[in-house]
């Protein structure tokens, strides 16, 4: 990917506007609850404002549906993010049109702005060249640093490119960027690909792109009941999709026939209910009883992957192995994470559940790289190239 990069610009007394991801929980209070996003950005607007740049933010919040929803305004982000400057971030009611020109217009350097939630506009959403036209006007440099909406044809990542002269990836994406290449475009080997999660419907394309790339495959989460049923063993009430049993078959023909090892559970802790006050037992995968739930990799399995990734150079992980937002259910994915930050490989772990279990297990700073980006991050696994990304390309 030829994309430069925001700190190979000149932006002294520049109009920077730096496409962010401020898509942040909030509390009833208006407080936000989670700043992860913020911090993630923090690198890029400082690069800016120290380089003495006019520096303009734009971002997201929720799904306003090109409508102003009170509650979906970016002003707690505003306030939030001044904190975590340490300078006042002055917030504008509008991200287009003279109340935001005149704000722009108004600036001086150093100084920072968050524009409102750029999906108040229908135009956002449907990639509108007319209003890509209105905000590149605010700008004379754009920089994209969300990456977590860089699977998203919209205004605000690919229609305003066109209309501005410079433009650049900010320091989060250029990392996004880096990370990925790292793991599938010229890895250290071997190259291991850890899938979790509950449905193999939605990572197939992944699971069939990297195939060709990785040396193993390994598969947890509800997604590998599919694979036993597709073997015909026996899943209980587990989840799995019974539309894709043909695909799991054509998977494990297609890793065999790539010489691609590739490891399913080989036990499962099993639960007569989903909760977790739930009876529970570890049983082998050929013994699921019938009217049982498995909810998680059992020991065994921990033990066999732990050893599958013994050696491995570089680790790619999508999708948690259990239940694990329930105690009972979390040990599979928590040990997979203990092996992830014990291991001497690149670790480069993607999705939100994932993340949110990192977090969860402490081990989130143990990671090489954690990916901002659920959707896109998937999405670049599955080998497509994404239309934020690609506007950047030189």
């Amino acid at each position: 990917m030829k994309v430069r990069a925001i700190d190979q610009l000149e932006l002294s007394g520049k109009r920077v506007l730096i496409r962010v991801d401020f898509n942040v929980p909030m509390d009833k209070a208006g407080n936000v609850t989670d700043d992860t996003r913020l911090q993630a950005a923090l690198p890029t607007i400082r690069h800016a404002v120290m380089s003495g740049a006019k520096t303009i933010l734009l971002s997201h919040l929720g799904r306003p549906k090109g409508k102003k929803v009170p509650e979906m305004s970016l002003a707690p982000a505003a306030r939030r993010l001044s904190a975590l400057l340490g300078k006042e971030v002055s917030f504008v009611p509008d991200c287009a049109g003279p109340e935001a020109e005149n704000a722009v217009a108004a600036m001086r350097p150093g100084d920072v702005i968050l524009l409102e939630n750029v999906r108040y506009y229908s135009e956002e959403e449907k990639n509108d060249e007319g209003f890509g036209k209105k905000l590149a006007a605010l700008c004379d440099v754009y920089v994209n640093d969300a990456f977590a909406t860089a699977h998203r044809g919209h205004s605000s990542n690919v229609a305003i490119v066109k209309f501005v002269k410079e433009k650049a990836a900010g320091l989060l994406m250029k990392n996004e960027i880096a990370y990925f290449e790292k793991a599938l475009v010229d890895p250290a080997r071997p190259l291991v690909a850890v899938f979790g999660g509950a449905k193999i419907s939605g990572k197939i394309e992944a699971i069939n792109n990297v195939i060709g790339k990785v040396d193993k495959i390994l598969i947890g989460g509800a997604m590998a009941n599919t694979f036993f049923a597709a073997k015909g063993l026996e899943v209980g009430k587990s989840l799995y999709e019974a539309e894709m049993l043909e695909t799991a078959r054509q998977v494990l023909s297609n890793a065999a026939g790539r010489k691609v090892k590739l490891y399913l559970p080989v036990d499962v802790v099993v639960a007569d209910r989903l909760d977790p006050s739930a009876s529970t037992k570890a049983v082998p995968v050929e013994e699921i009883p019938p009217g049982w739930i498995a909810a998680d990799v059992g020991p065994a399995t921990s033990l066999l992957f732990k050893e599958a990734l013994q050696g491995a150079r570089t680790i790619v992980w999508n999708g948690p192995l259990g239940a694990f937002e329930m105690g009972p259910f979390a040990n599979g994915t928590f040990s997979l994470m203990r092996a992830l930050a014990e291991s001497d490989a690149i670790t480069i772990v993607g999705g939100g559940d994932t993340d949110t279990a990192l977090h969860k297990a402490g081990l989130f700073s143990r990671m090489s790289y954690v990916s901002t980006g659920g959707g896109a991050f998937l999405e670049l696994l599955e080998g497509k190239r994404l239309p934020g990304i690609v506007a950047l390309e030189e």
